[in-house]
């Protein structure tokens, strides 16, 4: 069979993938069994099991006597599957020679990508090795595209939807979506792109790794080998006279100096930074070393995000707040509950509690995800303050004062709204 970096799965087996894997259970018991043949067939069947379940990672493990196949579903690590060691090597140089990586090279950390094709879909496949003890273990991102959803289906709040329209508007500044891996911060930045999207912008993309394609819009993907990368990729960008500007990652000093000053130049720019929380955006970028009169001129809006678990449809139960579920609630949400039209917390209340799980959220209780945020709003009063180099502490407590609601408080309202459970929120979250 001939290599292109495409994995095409006919509609016959793509029928049978999805009638024989419906749950965890079932994964195990058709990986298992079809490890003893084909590497091909062992292949197809990891990745459809695992695009079926919603999981949005493989990691497959080399361990001293066995190999392990863990999914990443809802944003949590489930082992999933046991294989022996022989199928390994041929399933490591399968992926490897779909990838593009070299597959004489197991002493370095590697990276690549195919596409997963079956009936009209086409998903790609990001892939990562790592050299370990027992060999390389291999990383394997699946970027559905039905993960590219609209601004209103992101789990944010009238309230919040309100004063991302109006930013999302503005002709120049930078907005800013910052989280952990997996936060789900690229897919808040393509939801703005769609809304945004019209023939009269010129809209340019430089990312790395390109992980979604939006129809209409220039998107580019960093070539560090051959001179492309972010900064430069940039400079470039900027001489192709852009209204908007999506900049995948803003990881060291140079990029944020371009991405901030094209931002106060007359674009908008929108990005993405590592950071704990929305305020720490302003310390993080200082720690880069770009100036404070820079960060405080050029930001509009930072987005704080996680993405917690929601409550499964077909399980959950609902019940009384226990008496220090109902404390914590009334504590928490003291400050925010006139600003919302949320459910009272008193006797007549139920919020959900964890259920035993079933087969169809693979015995966890728990069924997709839904993001929380916090939404660091830099008017001219907030602007003035980070002018006074304020510890990251002082400017939580002054954006808090002026109204952001954290995302711990934006947390406790999905459970006041029968999505989530108080031990979700407060597993993502820190409790103040």
């Amino acid at each position: 069979m001939k290599i292109t970096g495409q994995l095409g799965i006919d509609k016959k087996r793509f029928d049978k993938i999805k009638k024989n894997i419906k749950d965890i259970l079932d994964f195990k018991k058709v990986v298992e069994k079809e490890s003893q043949g084909e590497t091909t067939e062992l292949l197809e069947s990891c990745l459809l099991g695992a695009i079926n379940l919603d999981s949005s990672d493989v990691h497959i493990e080399i361990e001293k006597d066995k190999v392990k196949i863990r999914l990443r579903i809802d944003g949590l690590l489930h082992d999933a599957a046991i294989l022996e060691l022989k199928p390994y090597d041929l399933l490591l140089s399968r992926i490897k020679l779909l990838s593009g990586i070299k597959l004489n090279i197991n002493k370095k950390a590697q990276d690549g990508r195919f596409t997963v094709l079956f009936e009209d879909v086409s998903i790609e496949v990001r892939v990562s090795t790592l050299p370990s003890e027992y060999g390389e273990t291999i990383a394997l991102r699946i970027l559905n595209p039905k993960n590219l959803i609209e601004i209103e289906d992101l789990g944010v709040e009238k309230k919040m939807v309100d004063i991302l329209e109006k930013e999302i508007r503005q002709p120049n500044g930078i907005i800013i979506a910052s989280g952990p891996t997996g936060g789900g911060k690229t897919t808040t930045l393509y939801a703005i792109l769609k809304k945004i999207q019209n023939s009269e912008l010129k809209i340019i993309t430089i990312e790395d790794p390109i992980e979604y394609h939006l129809k209409g819009i220039s998107q580019t993907q960093t070539k560090p080998k051959e001179g492309y990368d972010f900064p430069n990729g940039l400079m470039a960008i900027m001489r192709q006279d852009p209204d908007v500007i999506l900049v995948g990652e803003i990881r060291d000093l140079e990029t944020a100096k371009i991405s901030l000053q094209a931002s106060l130049t007359g674009h908008l720019v929108l990005t993405t930074i590592h950071s704990n929380d929305a305020t720490g955006v302003v310390a993080r970028l200082g720690a880069l070393g770009e100036k404070l009169t820079n960060i405080a001129s050029a930001i509009n809006l930072v987005i704080g995000q996680r993405l917690v678990r929601k409550v499964c449809p077909k399980c959950s139960t609902f019940s009384p707040p226990s008496k220090n579920e109902m404390k914590l609630l009334k504590d928490d949400l003291a400050s925010v509950l006139k600003d919302f039209d949320i459910p009272s917390i008193d006797e007549n209340l139920k919020i959900p509690h964890l259920a035993k799980g079933c087969s169809f959220c693979n015995f966890t209780g728990y069924k997709g995800q839904v993001g929380i945020f916090e939404f660091f709003l830099v008017d001219s009063y907030m602007e003035n303050f980070i002018l006074k180099s304020p510890s990251s502490v002082d400017l939580r407590k002054e954006a808090q004062k002026r109204g952001m609601i954290t995302m711990r408080e934006y947390g406790l309202i999905k459970v006041l709204r029968g999505m989530t459970t108080i031990e979700e929120i407060n597993r993502v979250t820190k409790s103040h």
